[in-house]
């Protein structure tokens, strides 16, 4: 009996260090992975902003392998297509989504200088380049979304509107979202650095119209989650209502969320005043499909 009894507490030992043992090294190469950045032109890209020093990079966020759902998203940071704001409408949103199992890979998009094929090559790119590597980071190429602050929303709903095949994202989160070229609504700076200058007044027109998303929506348009405040002086809130209503008008599922306050520009930051609320509306929405 004693003899039985030591055996079952040397397998109850071997399993113990076997489950630990694994665990260990799910955690590291979670680690290995979390903070990762990759180049997204290795070989060079295919469009230039005349900056050669202005490159396209992606920080890879991997949430537990035991938490995994399969989802990931696709982060693009705003700054008037001028600048990124990388930490508060970027990296700070790791941890929220990586606890819901939800993989968060921000993007370091080239700023267009006029060219707008420039950041839109860079999104699409960085959504190819997650489903390419979708089994290694245990992500489901059927569930990878887009994501995107201001500016960087407009290039979010650029690609959610415009984008074909694989590079196509499944469903769009949007904050204070630029979203139309049109001067009577546009944030003009965004608008400026991402048509450029020196146009005819008749190419100006059409570049302004392929560029208001609010005209690209259509039936194959991705669901939508869109939050902003409306008191929000730096991005008129019309955008992203006109937004919602082209979706709705063309039966895409969205979720407009419109604050009393918080202005322009809040992202992550707890200094907004309804940031709580923000982040339950939005984890509620992710749960809904």
């Amino acid at each position: 009996m004693h003899t039985q009894n030591m055996k079952k507490e040397m397998k109850k030992l071997v399993r113990l260090l076997f489950v630990t043992i694994m665990a260990t090294l799910t955690v590291t190469a979670s680690a290995q992975t979390n903070g990762k950045v990759m180049n997204l032109w290795p070989g060079g890209a295919p469009n230039t902003n005349g900056d050669p020093t202005d490159t396209a990079k992606v920080t890879i966020f991997l949430p537990d392998a035991k938490k995994a759902t399969g989802r990931a998203i696709v982060c693009c940071p705003g700054g008037g297509y001028g600048h990124l704001a990388m930490q508060h409408e970027g990296t700070d949103w790791a941890t929220f989504f990586n606890n819901q199992g939800i993989a968060l890979i921000v993007l370091k998009y080239r700023m267009p200088r006029g060219v707008p094929g420039v950041p839109i090559s860079d999104a699409e790119a960085a959504i190819r380049l997650v489903r390419a590597n979708a089994k290694a980071w245990r992500i489901n190429p059927k569930q990878v979304g887009i994501m995107g602050f201001s500016a960087g929303g407009h290039l979010a709903s650029t690609v959610a509107t415009q984008a074909k095949d694989d590079a196509a994202p499944n469903f769009q989160i949007l904050f204070y979202p630029v979203i139309t070229m049109d001067l009577g609504f546009t944030h003009k700076g965004s608008h400026d650095n991402l048509l450029g200058t020196g146009h005819s007044k008749k190419q100006l027109r059409q570049l302004e119209q392929q560029y208001s998303n609010e005209l690209q929506a259509n039936r194959t348009t991705p669901r939508a989650f869109i939050a902003l405040s409306d008191d929000d002086s730096g991005v008129s809130p019309q955008n992203g209502v006109s937004y919602y209503q082209a979706l709705f008008q063309h039966d895409v599922p969205a979720s407009l969320h419109v604050y009393p306050s918080g202005g322009h520009g809040w992202g992550y930051r707890e200094t907004f005043a309804y940031h709580y609320e923000m982040v339950f509306e939005l984890k509620a929405w992710l749960q809904s499909f």
